[in-house]
């Protein structure tokens, strides 16, 4: 004879979680998908200081030598690489977390900045990028009406 169950959503949830935890754990342990080979994107930050635009970029185990920085227009664009110590790989890893490749990053720069007094530093593996701000390329704080709801009458 069959028992009734009562139906509980969360061990549902539960196992979708599990699988989900399994399909990334198949698709991104080990050596990255083929679409990730070759090219990996760096963290960045920006945020305006002081009348300045910086924008800094985590660029550890890159020489600077094989960075580069471009404005077209409203666009700055940083390109670069960060090569492996060794072109061949001999053993295996047990852990490997850290992506080799080129990079591209660009950002459309907000109005008010001034690209041709641009200024680009790196130090402890940290690309800083600045330039002068006017103040309408500070954010701006738009506020939001709140409107009452009213009911119909019936």
């Amino acid at each position: 004879m069959l028992k009734l169950r009562k139906w509980d959503p969360f061990e549902e949830l539960s196992t979708l979680h599990r699988e989900m935890d399994e399909l990334f754990k198949r698709t991104f342990s080990g050596i990255a998908p083929t679409w990730f080979k070759g090219e990996w994107f760096p963290p960045v930050e920006s945020y305006i200081k002081e009348g300045k635009l910086h924008i800094k970029a985590d660029l550890p185990g890159v020489d600077p030598k094989d960075v580069d920085i471009s404005v077209v227009g409203n666009q700055l664009t940083i390109k670069g690489e960060r090569k492996t110590e060794k072109e061949e790989e001999k053993g295996e890893y047990l852990v490997r977390e850290t992506s080799y490749g080129r990079f591209e990053r660009t950002f459309t720069l907000p109005e008010g900045v001034d690209t041709d007094k641009i200024e680009a530093s790196y130090r402890n593996g940290v690309l800083h990028i600045s330039m002068p701000a006017e103040s309408k390329a500070l954010p701006k704080k738009v506020e939001v009406k709140v409107e009452e709801h009213k009911e119909k009458a019936a």
